[in-house]
This record gives structure tokens, sequence and C-alpha cells, in this order.
């Protein structure tokens, strides 16, 4: 008899970018993807901004240098504003002021 602690294995939920999800959505064989996995490699096709390794870099980058959440940061490296109100559209969201200095350092390490 299995113990439930081997049954029921946790899996540890983190934030990934959307093109890490292509990645991960493109080992997938074409010929064995249900319809909701293609529907999702369709769609990361189209919106992936970047390579995967270059997003995860920038994540990277942004946490440390920016102070933000990986969340935070993942969301930036999806949606990649290219202006500081760009960017402040999607920050008012977060309830939290960011110092104009770590905006402008946002937009430099996002424009690389």
């Amino acid at each position: 008899m299995i113990g439930q602690s081997q049954e029921t294995a946790t899996k540890k939920a983190r934030a990934i970018t959307v093109p890490e999800a292509k990645e991960i959505l493109s080992k997938i064989d074409p010929d064995h993807a249900d319809q909701i996995q293609k529907r999702c490699q369709d769609y990361l096709a189209k919106f992936a901004k970047t390579e995967a390794d270059k997003a995860r870099k920038l994540r990277k980058e942004l946490v440390e240098e920016c102070g933000l959440a990986t969340e935070e940061a993942a969301e930036l490296v999806n949606i990649m504003p290219k202006t500081q109100e760009e960017l402040r559209v999607f920050t008012a969201g977060w309830r939290k002021l960011i110092p104009t200095s770590t905006v402008e350092k946002i937009i430099r390490i996002l424009s690389q």
C-alpha cells in the first residue's frame, strides 16, 4: 500500500512568462496534443514577444534590480511596455507606488 504522502505529491505553482509556456508546450507532439493544448500553442505563438531564455533573464533582472515580485516581473515581460505611461497602466493595478527611477530602470531592462 502506498502511503498518503507518496500518493498526493505536492506540486509548487510558479509564475512563468508566455515565452516560457510556449517553450514547455512546444515539447508536445502536435499529433498527440488535445484541442486545448493546440489552442494554447496557437495563442502562445502569437503573443510571445521574445524567446524563453531571454524572458527568464529579463524576469530575473527585474526581480533582482528593481525589487519586483516574480509574478509582477513575469507580467511585464509578457507585455513588454515601451514607455513609462504603458508601464504605469499595469503597475497601477498592483496598488503600490513605484518610483520614477525604478520605472525608468524597468523600461531600460525590457528594451535590451
